[in-house]
Parts: C-alpha cells; sequence; structure tokens
C-alpha cells in the first residue's frame, strides 16, 4: 500500500450519527503527514476533551482541511449523500487508481455498491486492517477526528 501506488485516497468513517468522508491527492501526503503528526485515536484517548479542545486548534492552525481534496461530514441518515458523492467522484477519476478505507460498518454496504461500477482500479479496505504507523492509518485518524468535533460541536449544542 506504498505512498505511489494509488492517484487518490478516500477514507469512509462512521461515529456514532455521523458518516463522513475526505478524498486527498498522492502528490499532496508528503506535506500533509507532518500537518497531522498530533492526531490519535478518539475511543483510545483517556482524555478526551481536551483532546478535541487542542486538536481543533491544530487543525485552524495547520488548516489541515485545505490539503482535503473534497470532505464532508453529515448525520447518518444522510449516507446516500456521501456515497453518491464518492461514486461521483469515482466516475470522474475512471481513470485513477484509486484507494479506500471504508469504516467496518458501512464496509459490505459500501463495497456491494462499488462492484457496481468497474471496480478494477479501485482498492477498498476495512478502516480495521489499516496497519498502524502508516500514512493510511493516519490519515484516517483525521476523519476520525473530524467526525469527533462535529459530534461533540452538536452534543455541546
Amino acid at each position: 500500500m506504498g505512498a505511489k501506488e494509488f492517484d487518490y485516497y478516500i477514507f469512509i468513517d462512521y461515529s456514532e450519527n455521523y458518516l463522513g468522508y475526505l478524498i486527498i491527492e498522492n502528490k499532496k501526503i508528503r506535506e500533509f503527514l507532518p500537518k497531522i503528526s498530533k492526531f490519535a485515536h478518539y475511543k483510545e484517548l483517556k482524555y478526551k476533551l481536551a483532546y478535541a479542545h487542542s486538536i481543533r486548534k491544530i487543525i485552524e492552525k495547520n488548516k489541515v482541511v485545505s490539503y482535503l481534496l473534497k470532505s464532508k461530514i453529515k448525520n447518518v441518515k444522510d449516507t446516500p449523500e456521501i456515497y453518491s458523492d464518492i461514486l461521483e467522484f469515482l466516475k470522474h477519476h475512471d481513470n485513477c487508481i484509486i484507494f479506500i478505507s471504508v469504516d467496518d460498518k458501512q464496509f459490505s454496504n459500501f463495497e456491494r455498491l462499488v462492484k457496481v461500477i468497474d471496480g478494477t482500479n479501485i482498492k477498498v479496505v476495512r478502516e480495521s486492517k489499516l496497519k498502524k504507523d502508516t500514512f493510511e492509518y493516519r490519515i484516517s485518524l483525521v476523519l476520525d477526528t473530524l467526525l469527533n468535533l462535529e459530534r461533540l460541536k452538536h452534543e455541546i449544542k
């Protein structure tokens, strides 16, 4: 799963009532990785609220979202919108090699959907199969964090 194998990386994740995705170009990964070195898996953290507060500042300071080609977070009831965005992207980039990491809860549904289109240039992987300390895993932490920040924002209101 090296950085030079794929043109685009898509990550789909689920957190309680939220589903989101992010798309990043291969050529942006090298400059993106140093910006996300402090990201951690939210569920494994002891001091979650302190992490959320400090990581929000890091996201703003490092302009993390500006490195992403596309990203969206929606309520889980809007799953069709998320999936249609991704399918539209795949349709417009059918000559590219694409890596997709999908949350385990969404994997079987999404994998069936990708099989409908010609997915010979698409590799779909369960999020749980990402190896720790790989850049794919580290980028998946960004989406995990963005989802949890969105969830916390709505819980506080």
